[in-house]
């Protein structure tokens, strides 16, 4: 990040945009229950905590929110894929039943799509949930395959060798989104 790197989102708004996007699920459910948050590691597992706790301040029953690691899943990356297994985590190191559930897959950007689908590939490994929702912080375009989000916290149209940087105070001490714009290439 260079101190030129436009800032799309301060802490302020970060968090309005997360509160909002908690309320959009809860329109949609309002009962909450058979609903499960599954962050994306590294930045979409404090957002859906983050989630989590406004649809509790809601006065819902808290979701159970798992961490989805879909490293072994991409397509995208040359090395050698273990056989996966333990893909999806609670906090208390527990695989959650998703079978049935309706599933929220959250992430910080939604970009070429693969991601979101090697997420999908975890899930499914871990069971047979009953419906899957995306929810993205940002959405930058550009897709590679046929994935939309449910839910967008903000739409960011950028260039393709542009990059979008989330940070959250929980990993990274402050919390924001900038643009890094790539020249030259």
């Amino acid at each position: 990040m260079t101190d030129d790197s436009p800032q799309l989102l301060d802490a302020p708004t970060m968090q309005r945009t997360l509160l909002r996007l908690a309320h959009e699920i809860a329109e949609r459910h309002p009962s909450i229950s058979g609903v499960l948050l599954a962050g994306i590691r590294t930045r979409g597992l404090p957002l859906a905590d983050r989630i989590a706790q406004s649809l509790d301040e809601f006065g819902l029953k808290r979701p159970v929110v798992a961490e989805l690691d879909a490293r072994d899943y991409r397509d995208d990356t040359p090395r050698p894929r273990p056989a996966p297994n333990g893909a999806l985590r609670a906090g208390d190191g527990t695989a959650p039943h998703i079978d049935g559930a309706t599933v929220i897959v959250i992430d910080d950007v939604l970009f070429t799509g693969r991601t979101v689908r090697a997420a999908l590939d975890a899930l499914m490994h871990a069971g047979r949930p009953s419906a899957v929702e995306v929810l993205v912080l940002i959405d930058r375009g550009h897709r590679e395959l046929p994935v939309r989000a449910t839910y967008v916290g903000k739409n960011i149209p950028t260039a393709i060798p542009d990059r979008v940087m989330v940070k959250v105070r929980e990993i990274d001490g402050v919390d924001g989104a900038w643009l890094l714009r790539r020249v030259g290439v």
